[in-house]
C-alpha cells in the first residue's frame, strides 16, 4: 500500500519526460510509456492480492485551508479502487503495445504516447482519490486528455471538430457534478469521500446531490442525452478509442455513480432516474447500431448501449453485477475495437460492406474477434453472458419489469447487430480490391488481441455460480446474496441465440433478400439519422447560441467599439485641426496677435456704444 501513489505517479512522469525529451527518443518514446504502465499494473496486481486478503487503506493530507474551508488529497484503496487499478492498468498496457504497431507511421509518435501517459495517469488518480475535490480535478484532467486524443489528427476538420464536441458536451454534465459537490458540502461539511459517504445525509439533499452527480455521470459515461459525443469521438486513432470506450473516460461516469453509491441508494427518486435513463439510453444505442456502416461507430454505439446497462444495474440496486459488467466490458470491448483497428490497418476503409471474407487472410484478427463479439452478444459461457445475466435478474427480482424488458430487447439487438457486423466483415466472398492488400497485421497488434480474448472470454466465469458469483461476493456493498433466476437466464440464452442466428441468416446464408428492409423506411431513416438528435442540438442549442454570439459582437464591434473608435476619431482630427495653428512661424503668430488686437478693439468699440 505504501507505493500505491507511484501507479498515476509513473504514466505521469512518462508524460513529462516525453513531453521534454520525446523527439529525442522518436521511435523508441514508447519504450518510456509502456514501461511506466506497466510498472503501474504490476504495483495494481499486488495492490489487489493485499486487498484479497483483506487490507485497505485511506491516507488523508492537509492541502489547502480557506477560512472554514479545509481540503485534503490522499489515496483511497477498497475493493472498488483495486478492481478497476487492474481494469485500467491492464487495458491501458495492452492498448500502448497494441499502438507500437498502429501508429508506427505517425510523424507525432512521441506526442501521442505522452498524452496516452498523461490520459492513464488521470484515470488512475480518478480511482485512487480519496476526495471529492481531488477526484473532480482528475475528472477535469482525463477530459482535457480525450480532447488531445480525439482530435490528435487535428488537421482533420472531422476530428478537430469531434474533439471540441467532446469536450463541450462533458462539460454540461461537469458542471452538474461541481453543483453536486457544493451540496455536499454544506451538508457534510468537508468533501473527504469516506466521511461524505459514511454521514446520514437528509432524503432531499441526499436526491439533490446524487441527481447532480449522476448529471457528470451522463456525460463521461455517455447518457442519453449527452451521448452524442461518444460515436464522433471514432475519428480519433484506434487505439484511443479502444482505450476511451473500454477502461478509462467513459468508465469514469459509471465509477463516480458506484463511487457513491451510498449517497444514491439514499434516494429512492434518484435510483429510479438512474434506471430510467440507463434502459432509455441502452435500447436507444443498440437501435442506432442496427443501421450503422461505420465498423467503428457500430462499436461505439455498443458502448453507450453496454454503459446504458450498467446504469440499469446500478439503479435497480444490482451495485456488484454493475461494476462486474463494467470490468468484463472493458476486455471485450478493447479487443473488439483493437480487431476493428486490425481491420482497418488491413483493409483502409472503414465501410463494413465494403469488406468481407476477411477471415480467409486475417485469421488471428478473426478469431479473436469472435471472442468478443460472442461476449458482447451474450453468448452462454463467455463473460458477457454472465455479468449481463445479473443486471437482468436484478431488474427482474426487483419487480422493475419496464426496465427488464428494455435491457432484454437491448441483449436481443446487440446479439443481432455483433452477428450482422462479424459476418458481413470476415464471412462469404472478399471482393477482388481487397484480395491484394488484405494481411493478417503485425505481431504487435495481434499479441495483445490474443492476450485479451482470455479475459474477454473467461473472466466472467468469476462471477458465474459455477466459482459461487466470487466476484460479487468480494464487491459486494449492502446488497443480499446473488440471485438465480432459471427463466431469467433461459431468456437472456434464448435472446442472445436469437439474435447471432437471425444475423446469420439474413448476412450469411443469403435466404432472405438483400431489399428486406427499404432504406426509404421512415423508422430506418430515423435510426440510420440517429433519431435526428445531432439535427435538434444543432438548430435548438447550437445556432442560437451561435446567432446570439454573432449579434453580440456585431453590437460590441459596431456600437459599443464604434463609440470608442468615433470617439478616438473625433479627437484625432480635432488634434489634426488645432495642430495647423502651431506652425513654428513668428510671423503667424505676430499676425494672429495683430488681428487678435483688432477684433478686440473692434469688439469694445461696437460694445461701448451700445
Amino acid at each position: 500500500m505504501t507505493y500505491a501513489w507511484l501507479i498515476p505517479a509513473l504514466p505521469a512522469a512518462s508524460f513529462i519526460i516525453l513531453l521534454f525529451l520525446g523527439k529525442r527518443f522518436g521511435k523508441w518514446s514508447h519504450f518510456v510509456s509502456v514501461g511506466a504502465i506497466l510498472s503501474a499494473f504490476a504495483i495494481s496486481s499486488f495492490i489487489l492480492y493485499q486487498v484479497i486478503g483483506g487490507r485497505g487503506s485511506e491516507v488523508l493530507i492537509p492541502w489547502l485551508s480557506i477560512g472554514e474551508l479545509d481540503l485534503n488529497v490522499g489515496i483511497l484503496i477498497d475493493r472498488l479502487t483495486a478492481v478497476m487499478l487492474m481494469v485500467v492498468t491492464s487495458v491501458a498496457s495492452l492498448v500502448q503495445i497494441y499502438s507500437v504497431g498502429y501508429m508506427k507511421e505517425d510523424r507525432r509518435y512521441h506526442w501521442y504516447f505522452a498524452c496516452l501517459s498523461l490520459f492513464t495517469a488521470a484515470m488512475l488518480m480518478l480511482v485512487l482519490s480519496a476526495n471529492y475535490v481531488q477526484m473532480y480535478a482528475s475528472w477535469e484532467l482525463v477530459g482535457l486528455c480525450s480532447y488531445l486524443l480525439i482530435g490528435f489528427w487535428f488537421e482533420k476538420k472531422a476530428a478537430a471538430d469531434a474533439a471540441k464536441k467532446a469536450f463541450v458536451t462533458t462539460r454540461i454534465g461537469d458542471v452538474g457534478f461541481l453543483l453536486g459537490l457544493v451540496v455536499l458540502y454544506y451538508a457534510v461539511g468537508n468533501l473527504d469521500v469516506g466521511s461524505v459517504l459514511a454521514a446520514r445525509l437528509a432524503p432531499a439533499v441526499a436526491t439533490a446531490a446524487s441527481l447532480l452527480l449522476f448529471l457528470g455521470a451522463m456525460g463521461k459515461s455517455a447518457q442519453f442525452p449527452l451521448h452524442v459525443w461518444l460515436p464522433d469521438a471514432m475519428e480519433g486513432p484506434t487505439p484511443v478509442s479502444a482505450l476511451i470506450h473500454a477502461a478509462t473516460m467513459v468508465a469514469a461516469g459509471v465509477y463516480l455513480v458506484a463511487r457513491s453509491y451510498p449517497i444514491f441508494a439514499a434516494s429512492g427518486v434518484a435510483m429510479d432516474v438512474v434506471a430510467g435513463i440507463g434502459a432509455v439510453t441502452a435500447l436507444m444505442a443498440a437501435t442506432i447500431a442496427l443501421v450503422q456502416r461505420d465498423i467503428k461507430r457500430i462499436l461505439a454505439y455498443s458502448t453507450i448501449s453496454q454503459l446504458g446497462l450498467m446504469m440499469i444495474g446500478l439503479g435497480v440496486g444490482a451495485y456488484s453485477a454493475a461494476v462486474f459488467h463494467l470490468t468484463t466490458h472493458a476486455f471485450f470491448k478493447a479487443l473488439l475495437f483493437l480487431g476493428a483497428g486490425s481491420v482497418i490497418h488491413s483493409a483502409h476503409t472503414q465501410d463494413i460492406f465494403e469488406m468481407g471474407g476477411l477471415a480467409k487472410k486475417m485469421k488471428g484478427t478473426a478469431f479473436t474477434f469472435a471472442v468478443g463479439g460472442l461476449a458482447l452478444a451474450g453468448f452462454p459461457g463467455l463473460s458477457g453472458f454472465w455479468s449481463k445475466e445479473g443486471i437482468l435478474t436484478a431488474a427482474f427480482v426487483k419487480g422493475a419489469y419496464p426496465v427488464f424488458a428494455a435491457a432484454l430487447l437491448t441483449s436481443l439487438l446487440t446479439a443481432f447487430y455483433v452477428g450482422r457486423l462479424y459476418f458481413v466483415v470476415f464471412t462469404g466472398s472478399m471482393r477482388k480490391n481487397m484480395q491484394a492488400k488484405v494481411h493478417e497485421s503485425p505481431l504487435a497488434m495481434v499479441a495483445p488481441l490474443a492476450v485479451l480474448a482470455f479475459p474477454a472470454g473467461l473472466v466472467g466465469l468469476i462471477g458465474s455460480p459455477l466459482f459461487g458469483n466470487a466476484f460479487q461476493g468480494f464487491l459486494r456493498l449492502g446488497e443480499s446474496g446473488e440471485h438465480v433466476n432459471l427463466m431469467v437466464m433461459g431468456l437472456s440464452i434464448a435472446v442472445a441465440l436469437a439474435g447471432l442466428g437471425f444475423a446469420w441468416i439474413k448476412y450469411s446464408t443469403g435466404l432472405l433478400p438483400s431489399g428486406l428492409i427499404k432504406t426509404s423506411n421512415p423508422f430506418f431513416l430515423l435510426l440510420k439519422n440517429k433519431y435526428y438528435l445531432d439535427e435538434i442540438y444543432t438548430r435548438g442549442l447550437v445556432a442560437p447560441v451561435v446567432g446570439g454570439s454573432r449579434a453580440l459582437f456585431s453590437f460590441d464591434s459596431g456600437v459599443v467599439d464604434g463609440a470608442v473608435n468615433g470617439t478616438a476619431w473625433l479627437t484625432s482630427k480635432a488634434g489634426d485641426l488645432v495642430r495647423r495653428a502651431q506652425r513654428g512661424q513668428i510671423q503667424d503668430y505676430g499676425l494672429v496677435m495683430v488681428l487678435g488686437i483688432i477684433v478686440l478693439i473692434f469688439w469694445m468699440l461696437t460694445f461701448a456704444r451700445l
